[in-house]
């Protein structure tokens, strides 16, 4: 991959291009170490992401059943936002990892200075359209007129400050593109902490703070992601080095950079939409059968996330490996890790579904004492999560071809799972068998795309490798 289409940019005599990185070089040592090294603190940096809805979710649960509807009303739109902008944080993983494993710091340097400026424009652009139609949205969605006010108190919040929430996964991304897990989880962590001390006093007002029950929630989300921002953009820009100073920020460059970057970032964002995009749509079916169904499937979504952290962070750490090893044109290196990260995905995926179907009522006791939102958890708990051992290997392939820049073949993935087949899949169980046939066909589409793209993609590597073999040196 050509370090930059423009040509060469200037640079300082401190500069060398071709010097490999000081440290974080993937493209050397056991591929199994590097995996554990890079994977362990991000398990707790994505627990502490996703502890962020957890908490929000079990507090909310005390104040009421039709308040936790409002919340899981929100839960569509923010993660539609949240895995766009992811796409943003793929593109500067993939990109920057490339680099550094073509040893060509300075373009690296230029991709993440403009990286974050262009996510800082997209969020302002963000806050103002989610700002001027909210309602509209929500009401496409399913929620009631009644329920508007409510959505309204946490998501006027949540679009205010969009900037803080999206700003700091390219910032990230950037330092794990290098090698370094361990810093951003350390944010991710500190910042979580935050929201967990402020959530309950600003929910129930306690400790002289006012009682802002679900606009308190978006404060406080807000205030510690606004935190992991500021902590990010200095751990870049001084201490990384990986933000260049305003008077090299080569604007003149900056539309090759987004051009790079949205090459990937937008099939990218798609991915990682399209997914909180059915969920919203399935909601639009549950709210049919009353706010405790509704309920019972953000307690579910939120739980499910949460077994889901650790190949989360998997997928994020096996990233910059694949990328570093794929611009170095080491292959041999790049088809092991996708070996031993799929093969964890199983063994992980299996144990969850046992852990879930077995424990599945007191889990659902936790958030919630009403006994249809018990029934309905319960229900996705035996149903669903026996189809993880296959869709998740999904997620584990486009992770890898991110990686490698081919996003447009893990988009291809997800638009023929989750729009192809899941969406009349779950029409036809909602027709057929309710709920039940909603979390059945959610288990079948589940189990047989992941099955079916497993086998293809393994025949797309071996094509590939045997065409690099083949090709001229």
């Amino acid at each position: 991959m050509p370090s930059d289409p423009s040509g060469p940019t200037p640079q300082s005599p401190s500069d060398d291009i071709h010097a490999p990185p000081s440290k974080g070089d993937l493209t050397q040592g056991p591929i199994k170490g590097h995996l554990i090294r890079l994977t362990l603190p991000m398990t707790w940096g994505i627990f502490a992401i996703i502890s962020f809805q957890l908490v929000d979710t079990f507090y909310v649960s005390m104040l009421g059943t039709q308040e936790l509807a409002a919340l899981s009303f929100t839960f569509p739109i923010t993660m539609i936002i949240f895995s766009t902008f992811i796409g943003f944080q793929i593109a500067t993983s993939s990109i920057v990892s490339r680099l550094i494993g073509e040893r060509d710091m300075d373009t690296a340097r230029r991709f993440v200075t403009h990286a974050v400026l262009l996510v800082f424009g997209l969020g302002i652009l963000t806050a103002t359209a989610g700002l001027l139609l909210h309602d509209p949205i929500f009401t496409l969605i399913g929620a009631e007129e009644d329920m508007l006010p409510m959505i309204w108190s946490y998501m006027s919040v949540w679009f205010a400050g969009a900037i803080f929430v999206t700003t700091p996964m390219v910032e990230n991304a950037s330092m794990r593109a290098t090698g370094d897990s361990m810093t951003p989880a350390i944010i991710m962590t500190l910042v979580a902490v935050i929201n967990i001390v402020l959530d309950p006093l600003l929910i129930f007002g306690l400790a002289g703070f006012p009682r802002l029950e679900l606009q308190g929630a978006a404060i406080a989300t807000i205030f510690a992601n606004a935190c992991a921002a500021l902590a990010g953009l200095y751990i870049v820009y001084a201490k990384k080095k990986l933000i260049n100073p305003i008077s090299r920020f080569q604007l003149h460059l900056f539309a090759n950079s987004a051009k790079r970057f949205f090459m990937i970032a937008l099939p990218a964002g798609l991915t990682g939409a399209i997914q909180p995009l059915v969920n919203a749509i399935i909601l639009s079916l549950l709210a049919y059968y009353g706010h405790e169904a509704v309920a019972a499937f953000g307690v579910a979504t939120r739980v499910e996330a949460f077994t889901f952290v650790i190949l989360m962070a998997l997928s994020t750490g096996m990233a910059p490996i694949i990328g570093q090893n794929f611009g170095a044109k080491n292959f041999d290196r790049v088809n092991e890790t996708l070996k031993l990260s799929i093969r964890f995905c199983i063994l992980w995926s299996a144990g969850i579904a046992i852990v879930l179907g077995t424990l599945a009522e007191p889990i659902a006791s936790l958030f919630s004492d009403h006994p249809d939102v018990i029934h309905y958890a319960i229900l996705f708990f035996w149903l669903v999560p026996f189809s993880y051992a296959f869709s998740n290997l999904i997620m584990g392939w486009g992770s890898a071809f991110n990686a490698m820049g081919m996003p447009v073949r893990s988009l291809t993935m997800i638009v023929v799972k989750m729009i192809v087949l899941m969406i009349p899949a779950i029409y036809i169980g909602n027709t057929i068998g309710e709920v039940a046939g909603i979390f059945i066909a959610m288990a079948i589409v589940n189990t047989l795309s992941g099955a079916v793209f497993h086998i293809l993609n393994w025949k797309k590597c071996h094509q590939m490798e045997k065409a690099r073999q083949q090709a001229p040196e």
